[in-house]
């Protein structure tokens, strides 16, 4: 899809080609490469012109199964499971009756050409990737793709943004760098869907490499124009100086440069999967089974590996992180420590628990197989990576069948024995209450929205809010280790004419000119209604409080509190209700109600109805927390 200024400047080219045509000879066809140069940096062409002609023929090799792997962490159990790149005696693999030879994938391009051309039945890649290429696999029967395995969700991209760029929102309009066809694609679009934005409300520039001189962080780093740009830990590291740190512009990071959304946070954008060609599939289902079944015994154990690692040292984990950095170079991986093992921190593997979620949960309705099947596929009409919808097929592997129970130590029967609450409640409060108490909440808003309510409504209907309660849930599930906070703020206007009442009775308030123009002072100096923090300063205070038993500010201000409180309780448990009417997955502690009362009025001093209504709203912030508020296990489903 191109952009709308490029499209501008297209058809004037088009309505003055012979004067155009003119110069580009003169100039030896400079304007062209120039021109070149400029749909290369922001158009996304359709996946298969990217691809090219490939004849479709069988894949016919089981020894070795061809499997590519990706610059990812995830690829530490495949490598442990069958000892390097080529099957080894006593592995995993190799006790599954599997001869494995793995090569290289991170060109997902050309794992489709050879998926294509029967080099290989696999494709390696995230569930959007896959997406991308829908139309170019699916068009064929025998290449439709068997989506069969979730290996892990990321917990290590990251969207890093110049100082200008704090929230979601703050998209609108900018320039984002982000690589071609790449794992960041997904995540970009959930971001603008998030936000309510579509690929229209931003300028994309495409780059060829995930990382290094071709890549999103160069680009970030050498063009200021560039607002933000999709990397990895070690670029995010490289350009911030850490996941909490801000550049600045020392030591080779980019000054004001920040992570805005990482996937530890966007924790289910980018799902990890293995699909394979139906008619290999259909063929060799068994074989299918076995290998994926290895991987999950592979996943287990390099969990339990890294566990004895980071608690004493494991000279069997060093083992597989020196494997991993001869794989993919020290280039990419310079250190153990730090990259190699870090890059492994940067995924959450899923196991088989995971697999019975993803496949098999009717009520994972937006994380699971079916919700990224639409997502993926509206998004890759909608971005012009395809011209129509050819769906993925889902797994139909029995994660209960002998293949995985007998190999596996960690398994889940059914989807109803998977556990659903997340969050560690009184953390997840406590962390949000004192956000909102020393004024740092909005710093850490991602993205907020509002519903009105009527005054005195103390209920809220799902008929009347379902749009709202929709979304709250679809960001609840994308953004798994997030809370949600459901602010009820209250309109100031009683509190505003008791303290006025009060204030001129006791007489250290005055007031001159005519109504509707009224000027205030306080002890003699000028005093605005409109200055809500120094208000609830003196109220908190008592200062404006007559002693005779008749109601007073700090009472109605204490009151409005109470009942904005009341009012995010209601809406909780209204979503909630809802959630659970459409048998949506939803964790109640993900969600935390604050009182807000008078503190952030939209209008401080309301002069109508219409004004004071305004005022009247709950406000829905997604809010990002520490890890400590998520509960820590082996696997992530």
């Amino acid at each position: 899809m191109i952009s709308n200024f490029v499209l501008s400047d297209y058809n004037i080219f088009r309505r003055n080609a012979h004067k155009v045509l003119r110069h580009i000879f003169k100039y030896n066809l400079l304007f062209l490469m120039l021109l070149c140069l400029v749909f290369s940096a922001q158009a996304q062409e359709r996946f298969a012109d990217e691809i090219g002609t490939v004849a479709v023929r069988e894949a016919t090799s089981i020894s070795p199964l061809v499997v590519p792997y990706i610059t990812w962490g995830g690829e530490s159990a495949l490598f442990h499971a069958n000892g390097g790149l080529t099957t080894q005696a006593g592995t995993i693999m190799e006790k599954q009756g599997l001869n494995l030879k793995l090569v290289p994938g991170d060109n997902f391009q050309q794992q489709v050409r050879d998926y294509l051309s029967g080099k290989t039945p696999i494709l390696r890649g995230t569930f959007r990737m896959i997406a991308q290429a829908s139309e170019v696999i699916g068009k064929d029967p025998r290449t439709k793709p068997v989506v069969f395995g979730q290996l892990t969700w990321s917990a290590g991209d990251h969207f890093v943004g110049r100082a200008n760029v704090r929230k979601i929102s703050d998209l609108s309009g900018k320039k984002i760098a982000i690589q071609k066809g790449g794992p960041h694609v997904g995540m970009l679009y959930d971001m603008l869907k998030t936000a309510r934005l579509s690929k229209a409300n931003v300028q994309i520039v495409w780059v060829d490499e995930l990382t290094g001189a071709n890549g999103p962080a160069e680009k970030f780093r050498n063009d200021a124009t560039i607002a933000g740009c999709f990397v990895i830990t070690p670029d995010m590291i490289g350009l911030t100086g850490g996941p909490d740190n801000t550049g600045t512009g020392a030591e080779g990071t980019v000054k004001g440069a920040h992570v805005v959304v990482s996937t530890a946070t966007l924790s289910r954008s980018i799902a990890d999967v293995y699909a394979c060609r139906k008619d290999f599939y259909d063929k060799y289902k068994p074989f299918i089974e076995r290998f994926f079944a290895g991987y999950l015994k592979g996943a287990e154990e390099v969990v339990t590996l890294k566990k004895a690692y980071e608690r004493s040292g494991s000279a069997q984990y060093n083992t597989l992180l020196t494997m991993m950095q001869n794989i993919y170079g020290k280039d990419v991986l310079p250190t153990l420590e730090e990259d190699a093992h870090g890059l492994i921190a940067d995924c959450n593997f899923v196991g088989q628990p995971g697999n019975v979620a993803f496949f098999n949960d009717p009520s994972n309705t937006i994380t699971g197989f079916e919700g990224f099947n639409k997502a993926g596929l509206d998004m890759a009409v909608n971005w012009g990576f395809a011209s129509q919808r050819y769906a993925l097929l889902p797994s139909d592997l029995n994660f209960n069948s002998k293949a995985f129970k007998d190999i596996l130590s960690t398994t889940v029967d059914a989807p109803t024995q998977l556990k659903q609450t997340r969050f560690k409640k009184e953390t997840v409060r406590a962390e949000i209450e004192a956000f909102n108490e020393d004024e740092v909440l909005d710093e850490k808003t991602l993205i907020s929205f509002t519903i009105q309510f009527d005054a005195n409504q103390d209920t809220f209907s799902a008929t009347q809010y379902s749009a709202e309660f929709d979304r709250v849930v679809e960001l609840a599930s994308k953004y798994g280790n997030a809370a949600i906070a459901i602010k009820g703020h209250s309109d100031p206007s009683r509190t505003l004419s008791i303290l006025v009442r009060t204030g001129l009775s006791k007489g250290f308030l005055k007031r001159t000119g005519t109504r509707g123009n009224y000027r205030y002072f306080l002890n003699g100096k000028p005093f605005s209604l409109e200055n809500t923090a120094e208000l609830i300063r003196l109220i908190d205070q008592r200062k404006f409080e007559d002693g005779n038993g008749v109601e007073n500010p700090y009472q109605v201000m204490r009151a409005a509190l109470k009942l904005s409180e009341q009012r995010g309780e209601a809406v909780k448990q209204s979503i909630i209700d809802y959630a659970r009417s459409k048998n949506a997955r939803i964790d109640a502690d993900q969600i935390v109600p604050v009182g807000v009362g008078i503190k952030e009025p939209i209008i401080p001093k309301p002069t109508s109805p219409a004004e004071a209504a305004e005022n009247r709203r709950v406000e829905f912030a997604l809010i990002k927390v520490s890890a400590e508020a998520v509960a820590a296990s082996d696997f992530d489903f």
